[in-house]
């Protein structure tokens, strides 16, 4: 699989893959699947250790994204950032593939084709080898979603939204009090406490920041989505 190293948060279906390389952890970037999915896998450099966020589809184009060498990282642990099916097609065959343990919030464990080693809750810690991820449960666009959130000691955070947040917005949400539980979440659980260059990852589509996102909030409150 092809890599391009010159980071800039777009990726094509089926297309190249792309990695940003940070003093820690590098973060690469795969979109699969007929829904433009967003797949993260996520490597300590110093332990060489990875982390997936949503094994969504391909597991063939996941495999190559991971690598085939005796120097390919070691999949520890994928985590499924919410229940919704087009997240979870691959999330059997890349554990199994890897040996690799899996992780949800309680909430959204139901669905998904393999039952989670680890149940994890808002305000927990899963490591990447050195590096540490903190959970945000955001509640709206499913019970259990969550994203997760890499402090980086030597630069701004990066956020990995799932389908919560998206240049232009939040998720999608069954009615008001869905979306009154998520924009709430979002004002207090991320924009409330996270930079304006906080980098975000979302499940499809582009990446953003939550500085071009903040002035939105109103907006976003007023319009009910």
């Amino acid at each position: 699989m092809n890599v391009v190293e010159d980071y800039t948060g777009h990726v094509e279906p089926g297309g190249d893959a792309a990695r940003r390389t940070l003093e820690a952890l590098t973060i690469t970037k795969l979109s699969v699947g007929p829904m433009d999915n967003n797949t993260y896998l996520l490597v300590c450099r110093a332990q060489n250790e990875a982390l997936l966020i949503d094994a969504a589809n391909d597991p063939d184009r996941i495999s190559d994204l991971i690598g085939h060498g005796p120097d390919r990282p070691a999949l520890r642990t994928i985590v499924t950032t919410h229940q919704h099916g087009d997240h979870w097609q691959a999330l059997g065959a890349v554990a199994g593939a890897n040996g690799a343990n899996t992780a949800a919030h309680p909430l959204d464990a139901g669905p998904l084709p393999v039952p989670p080693d680890y149940l994890v809750e808002h305000g927990d810690r899963l490591a990447v080898g050195d590096c540490v991820l903190e959970v945000l449960h955001l509640r709206g666009h499913t019970p259990g979603s969550i994203a997760l959130l890499y402090r980086d000691p030597h630069g701004h955070p990066h956020l990995f939204t799932g389908d919560s947040l998206f240049p232009g917005g939040p998720g999608k949400t069954a009615g008001v009090e869905n979306f009154t539980s998520l924009i709430d979440d979002l004002e207090t659980r991320v924009f409330g406490v996270l930079p304006d260059d906080t980098w975000v990852y979302p499940g499809h589509g582009d990446d953003t920041t939550l500085g071009a996102e903040r002035p939105k909030l109103g907006e976003w409150r007023e319009r009910g989505w």
